[in-house]
């Protein structure tokens, strides 16, 4: 289990696979700099930026899935944790920022997608809403994208959200971290911050 939490009310969390870009956009939230791993996997513990305010912080979850060295075992007990950390924090987590690689996303959505099987991803969002967290999907990597609606209007569809992915923006934004085009997941996270009665924090994402 995750440990060396900062006791702070409010939350807002990132999570994804490895090499999605989270460190890059924690980075552009924040305007610190990440520790990011030579290779993925080697973060085994949330990074907490509570540099903001005395009640609030950001933090960047361990990327889950699969990494080249890292042994089946190890992948699963970080998936576990980041769940557990989910669910035994879910009342403190503002918005919980779904970080996905707009290029490769629905390719590997459908790659494990089987009867008996429902990909990580989906199978977040799906936990997020279950927990109460307003989930927000920053598809990064938008630079590589050249069916850029249509790349959005799938992934909208394989997390249960019916297209045309524009009538989902305070839940889909379309990133590119590298970039410094983050306009549309500052938007949509201010969207529910607003709703919390949390308009003070919107500072930190603008």
């Amino acid at each position: 289990m995750f440990e060396n939490r900062p006791d702070r009310s409010d939350e807002v969390v990132l999570v994804g696979r490895s090499n999605v870009g989270k460190s890059t956009l924690m980075r552009e939230i924040t305007g610190h700099k990440v520790p990011t791993g030579q290779k993925p996997g080697v973060t085994r513990q949330p990074n907490h930026f509570d540099w903001a305010s005395e009640d609030f912080m950001v933090t960047d979850l361990p990327g889950f899935g699969f990494m080249s060295g890292v042994e089946d075992d190890h992948r699963e007990q970080i998936k576990t944790d980041i769940v557990r950390y989910l669910e035994a924090h879910a009342d403190d987590i503002l918005v919980g920022v779904l970080v996905l690689d707009g290029k490769a996303a629905v390719d590997i959505i459908d790659r494990h997608s089987g009867e008996d099987e429902i990909p990580h991803v989906v199978e977040l969002f799906y936990l997020l809403e279950e927990l109460g967290i307003h989930p927000v999907v920053a598809v990064n990597k938008m630079d590589k994208v050249d069916d850029r609606d249509e790349r959005l209007d799938d992934i909208a569809d394989r997390l249960g959200l019916l297209p045309p992915w524009k009538q989902w923006q305070d839940t889909i934004a379309p990133i590119t971290a590298k970039k410094g085009q983050i306009s549309a997941l500052e938007t949509a996270v201010n969207t529910h911050l607003e709703a919390a009665n949390r308009d003070d924090l919107k500072q930190f994402f603008s």
